[in-house]
């Protein structure tokens, strides 16, 4: 049987991943029907993949987060407790994450192989050019996409599907 894979990511309205301005986490736009929803999407079992980059990221937010800071939300907290495999050539274990795994290798190969293998679904969280190269070799089962409403115009950054191929993924 093979493993379902989903690429999620926030997004601005107009395509962007990440910003350079002010505006916080979640474009400020975070409340408790954003957060519930999360929540529920990383209630089931299953395994993240993290490209080295957004692992690198997500280590480092987390490392000076607290409780009341908004990356210790309920859901980051569930992500984290998750089984993951990060995908890297640069990145040896052990990872500051409880149950990580790097896996060194072209990403296409990994994830294809991990699919094949998993017992679970498998979910990836950002890692916007790891998610391309799997788009573009017809890996990613489904896309999920949280449109945030702002746009960032000139503070935006990582546009997520530039130069990406045309897709149906759903």
């Amino acid at each position: 049987m093979t493993a379902t894979y989903t690429f999620d990511v926030f997004s601005s309205l107009d395509g962007y991943g990440s910003h350079s301005g002010s505006w916080g986490g979640y474009w400020g736009k975070q409340g408790p029907e954003l957060l519930d929803h999360r929540l529920a999407l990383y209630g089931q079992e299953q395994r993240m993949v993290f490209g080295a980059n957004t692992y690198r990221a997500f280590a480092r937010m987390l490392a000076s987060s607290t409780e009341e800071s908004e990356v210790g939300d309920p859901w980051v907290t569930r992500m984290r407790s998750l089984p993951a495999t990060v995908v890297s050539t640069t990145l040896e274990g052990p990872l500051d994450w409880p149950d990580a795994t790097v896996v060194s290798g072209d990403a296409v190969d990994v994830i294809a192989r991990l699919k094949e293998e998993s017992e679970v679904p498998l979910r990836s969280h950002g890692s916007l050019s790891l998610n391309r190269a799997l788009m573009a070799a017809g890996l990613v089962d489904r896309v999920q996409v949280t449109i945030l409403p702002v746009i960032t115009g000139q503070s935006g950054l990582n546009a997520i599907f530039q130069g990406g191929a045309d897709s149906t993924s759903s």
